[in-house]
């Protein structure tokens, strides 16, 4: 398919803007205007429409295909939540209203969204407080780590560890280095858990914080959670939770009254935002009351009247995190998401979730290897190895095949522990024929595995793109187009 820049012609015109009557002026530095035209495409308004319509067709997208990406699902996002996010009192709301004399009374409106979301997550997470600042997961990850570092700096301690599970997500200890910590990472047991013995051996005075997903990234409850966080704040350390599975327990278990200290929520997984192509996002922290103070400005309050405002004299705080209060579009998206459920809607998310889960995982159990055979909870962690051993087929020739079926691959090679990893999450929008369909697609690969593998080694034939050199296309980068 050729590049917009090559459909065009020097001259064609889709759009012509009157020439300006504004004089520069003359002390204009000269070192900030161009020389020459900008080098952009010269094509027809038609020219572009088609370009950009014909190149959605190539997308996958929740709206078109089966999307069972596994920690980081495509989620179902309903129509209605966008267009609530698009009402003009919202959309058109300059960011910075809030911070001019008297502009908090004209975003009245958004300021409660902020302040409802916030009381609706510390309730549903069993925190004391949010903040809705972060823009992303891994943002709300660091924001959660710095806030750890700033509780332990104001008590004085000299902690210098993070411990985290071998399965955790990658931006557990990413985060907790660049917070400032080094990281401490315990070995996964038998049962799929984080192993419990190591972890008490490992557990000392120096420790910050435990970082732990619940669900775990295999998609298994840890049993042990609450003696987990027991133990760390034994040694006045605290417990984070990485908010990427709560839609595996929402209504079930809070994570507050486990015994969490700090939690981030990834909205847009959970709540009804997808984030194909790396965003929007949304990635707000809640904390107990011992972290409150610390939380990041401006910090919306409820004044004796009722109105709300931001507030920034807060002396604890680690500051700004991010500019304006937060990526308002999928925050709004939430607020109405969890209003139109309510507490009934939510726990049956968390429930049509783990039930399509094990439905594919105990119709797939005997045609793939299943390394932690027991009951999961919004995803199952497969593994290739047994095709792979067999006759050569990788968990990624097997990502490649179900791109010629119409299905978005599930999330491969991931957690690192488990060998040529096939991490399988169907979410509980998914019919049960959505799900057939895709086990029979699967039970179809590992058939041709043994009669035919060369078939899956050569796919995808149907997509825009084929097989690519993935190491030389990392290495060797081309992402800008030359004349």
């Amino acid at each position: 398919m050729q590049l917009i820049f090559e459909k065009g012609a020097k001259g064609r015109k889709g759009v012509k803007l009157p020439e300006s009557d504004l004089p520069i002026k003359p002390e204009f530095p000269k070192k900030y205007m161009r020389d020459k035209e900008p080098s952009l495409p010269e094509v027809s308004e038609q020219d572009v429409v088609r370009h950009f319509s014909n190149l959605s067709r190539l997308n996958f997208s929740l709206d078109t295909n089966f999307y069972p990406l596994g920690s980081c699902t495509m989620k179902y996002n309903p129509k209605f939540t966008e267009k609530i996010a698009s009402f003009e009192g919202f959309s058109e709301t300059h960011p910075l209203l809030p911070h001019l004399p008297g502009g908090e009374a004209l975003v009245q409106g958004s300021l409660e969204v902020l302040y409802q979301t916030e009381r609706l997550l510390s309730e549903i997470t069993g925190m004391h407080a949010f903040t809705m600042q972060p823009l992303a997961g891994a943002h709300g990850e660091l924001t959660g780590t710095m806030l750890i570092a700033a509780y332990h700096r104001n008590k004085g301690n000299r902690k210098k560890y993070v411990i985290v599970p071998d399965s955790s997500h990658g931006t557990n200890p990413s985060s907790a280095a660049i917070a400032g910590y080094e990281v401490i990472v315990v070995a996964t047991d038998k049962t799929g858990c984080m192993d419990l013995t190591e972890f008490k051996s490992k557990l000392n005075k120096d420790v910050a914080a435990v970082m732990l997903t619940c669900p775990n990234t295999l998609g298994i409850f840890e049993p042990q959670i609450k003696e987990i966080c027991d133990a760390a704040h034994k040694v006045d350390a605290l417990s984070y939770y990485d908010g990427a599975n709560l839609n595996a327990i929402l209504g079930k278990v809070r994570p507050g009254d486990i015994g969490f200290d700090v939690i981030h929520v990834n909205l847009h997984k959970t709540f009804s935002t997808p984030h194909g192509g790396g965003g929007p996002g949304a990635g707000p922290v809640g904390v107990s009351k011992a972290l409150v103070d610390f939380l990041p400005l401006p910090r919306i309050i409820k004044r004796p009247d009722s109105s709300l405002g931001l507030e920034c004299d807060c002396p604890l705080s680690i500051g700004y995190i991010a500019p304006f209060y937060g990526n308002f579009g999928v925050i709004l998206r939430t607020y109405a998401y969890i209003m139109f459920l309510g507490k009934s809607g939510l726990i049956e998310v968390s429930e049509a979730a783990v039930l399509n889960a094990n439905y594919c995982r105990a119709l797939l159990k005997k045609y793939f290897d299943l390394p932690y055979d027991r009951t999961c909870m919004h995803e199952c962690v497969f593994s290739a190895s047994r095709q792979k051993d067999k006759s050569g087929v990788t968990a990624l020739d097997i990502a490649k095949y179900l791109i010629d079926k119409g299905m978005h691959p599930p999330t491969i090679y991931f957690p690192l522990i488990v060998k040529e990893a096939l991490m399988i999450e169907p979410t509980e929008t998914e019919s049960k024929q959505t799900l057939d369909s895709f086990v029979e697609v699967m039970r179809e690969i590992a058939g041709l595995a043994e009669s035919d593998p060369q078939k899956i080694k050569d796919a995808p034939k149907h997509a825009p793109v084929k097989r690519l050199d993935e190491v030389r296309a990392a290495r060797d980068l081309d992402l800008r187009w030359k004349p």
